[in-house]
């Protein structure tokens, strides 16, 4: 397990650490669950979690949204069933979604739907 999970790595933050360094937006917030890099989901433009793992070879995220505790594997295509990772284990409950909360535009469907055309 410890190739792929380190239950000791901590988040890298609470947002998407490249959409934070773009000033850009996201849907939903994974966690790699080997070095704690924050990405934007597949729903989000940028799909950054996705790509942390095409860059890394990282293949476990869970979930960073509040509630929430599933692990995914993007090798596999399957749900995972992972450790209890070091805290925090979600952005902050009260950050909106989607979110950062004055950085999402107000026609984020439109270019949600756009994208997905």
């Amino acid at each position: 397990m410890s190739d792929v999970v380190d239950p000791t790595a901590v988040p890298s933050g609470t947002g998407c650490t490249e959409c934070d360094a773009a000033g850009g937006w996201w849907v939903h917030l994974r966690r790699c669950a080997k070095c704690g890099h924050i990405g934007c989901c597949d729903d989000s433009l940028a799909r950054h979690a996705s790509a942390h793992w095409r860059a890394t070879g990282h293949p476990i995220i869970q979930s960073f949204e509040p509630g929430e505790d599933w692990f995914w594997n993007y090798d596999t295509d399957q749900y995972y069933d992972g450790p209890e990772l070091a805290d925090p284990q979600s952005h902050p409950a009260d950050e909106t979604v989607p979110g950062p909360r004055g950085r999402v535009p107000g026609d984020w469907m439109r270019q949600l739907q756009q994208r997905a055309d």
